[in-house]
């Protein structure tokens, strides 16, 4: 079965999977303790009211994988000081319901920590352009860049979830925000792909004056800007060495990526497949397309979008544009993230079945079972999933920041 490529590009924007908040532990009995137990209870996991010393090591040891900055003084240990600036710090960011620390998807209500430096110009238009939060610190940091999703055609760097973004900075690794052209019958893909790749380009050739490590650098988003990312991680080197521009001279390599909800490939017999096992075989695939400005036919808006002269065209180019095309076994590791489990039954709510199908876990599945083959690294997270890393934060500290 062949469905246009057009019927599953039109992405809508994903949540990210957040990471918990973990708090800081002190010692038996002492005040600092009670602030912890009434911050957050579940630190006292036997429930007897009190902190272990197994309690306390178990959770300072999560913080400082999680944040290494807050061992201040680099003795591989957390002071009673450093505790306490850990539950100021987690207090201020999470903020406080009924006297407990609250889930990090709170955090979006907070006051929005404004940027080091807001709206970089990386080209002429007026969408080329990116925010960027400089981690504090004396050397290098490692960079992630978010890339938004809104199926090419809609969102903004504006998206970026503050509770992540924080975490990561709070962790000593610096954060960046871009926006890029939408898909359009002027602008087709992949010059969406093409400005985040220039953006990647464009921080890199500013790392000395940002204090950034270009040796680790990170990509994550959701959705098409998850697609974006797995583009840059499982492409080739596409910096030119030899070109008068200082920008196109940077790499383009990244150290690793996390993506939400993220289509791991354009291919129409996969979809028409995925549809089908999932919706039934009654299902009509094109009823899942939109339509581009004013092309309403399926493979036209198809042809369209990717700026092509033939179905046959557009099929080649989107294929080189997606990660079960491109993965090889030396591409950096990935964290991948899934709303729903692969056995979940279809929404009830109708207008909720186009997006539930266009970000299944499937994708994800697919693409874990090639690196597998591959012996690359990937990590798939879905409820009930088991993974080393409980979210891309964690994931994020483990390759940007241990040695």
């Amino acid at each position: 079965m062949k469905i246009p490529l057009i019927a599953v590009i039109a992405l809508s924007a994903a949540s990210l999977i957040l990471p918990e908040v973990v708090p800081s532990t002190m010692a038996e009995g002492n005040p600092l303790e009670q602030q912890i137990l009434k911050l957050a209870p579940q630190a006292d996991t036997n429930g007897d009211g009190k902190l272990s010393e197994e309690e306390d090591a178990a959770l300072t040891q999560k913080i400082l994988q999680r944040f290494p900055k807050a061992d201040a003084d680099g003795d591989g240990a957390l002071s009673d000081q450093e505790k306490q600036a850990m539950i100021r710090r987690a207090a201020a960011r999470a903020g406080q319901t009924n006297g407990q620390i609250t889930e990090p998807g709170l955090k979006q209500a907070e006051g929005n920590q404004a940027p080091t430096h807001a709206g970089v110009k990386y080209g002429d238009h007026e969408r080329q352009i990116f925010d960027i939060w400089l981690a504090e610190s004396e050397t290098p940091t490692p960079l992630a860049i978010y890339i938004h999703g809104g199926g090419f055609r809609a969102g903004s760097k504006e998206k970026l979830n503050q509770g992540v973004r924080e975490d990561l900075l709070e962790a000593g690794i610096s954060v960046a925000a871009i926006n890029y052209r939408y898909m359009s019958k002027a602008t087709p893909l992949p010059t969406s792909h093409h400005d985040a790749r220039r953006a990647l380009q464009t921080m890199r050739s500013r790392a000395e004056e940002w204090n950034l490590d270009k040796e680790r650098v990170a990509a994550f988003g959701g959705s098409a800007g998850a697609q974006i990312c797995m583009w840059l991680g499982f492409s080739d080197e596409m910096a030119d060495p030899e070109s008068e521009d200082p920008v196109e001279r940077e790499s383009t390599r990244l150290t690793c990526v996390a993506t939400s909800g993220g289509q791991t490939t354009n291919d129409p017999e996969f979809w028409g497949n995925l549809i089908t096992k999932l919706l039934g075989p009654d299902i009509d695939p094109s009823s899942l397309a939109r339509p581009l400005e004013d092309i309403t036919d399926p493979e036209q808006a198809r042809i369209a979008a990717w700026g092509a002269k033939t179905l046959e065209e557009a099929n080649e180019k989107a294929s080189r544009h997606t990660a079960l095309s491109l993965i090889s076994a030396d591409d950096p590791p990935i964290f991948m993230s899934y709303g729903m489990t692969p056995d979940a039954k279809p929404p009830a709510d109708q207008g909720r079945i186009r997006g539930w199908v266009i970000h299944h876990v499937d994708l994800g599945t697919a693409l874990k079972e090639k690196t597998d083959a591959l012996e690359a690294e990937a990590h798939l997270k879905y409820p009930g999933a088991e993974t080393p890393y409980p979210s891309q934060v964690e994931f994020f500290v483990d390759k940007l920041l241990k040695e």
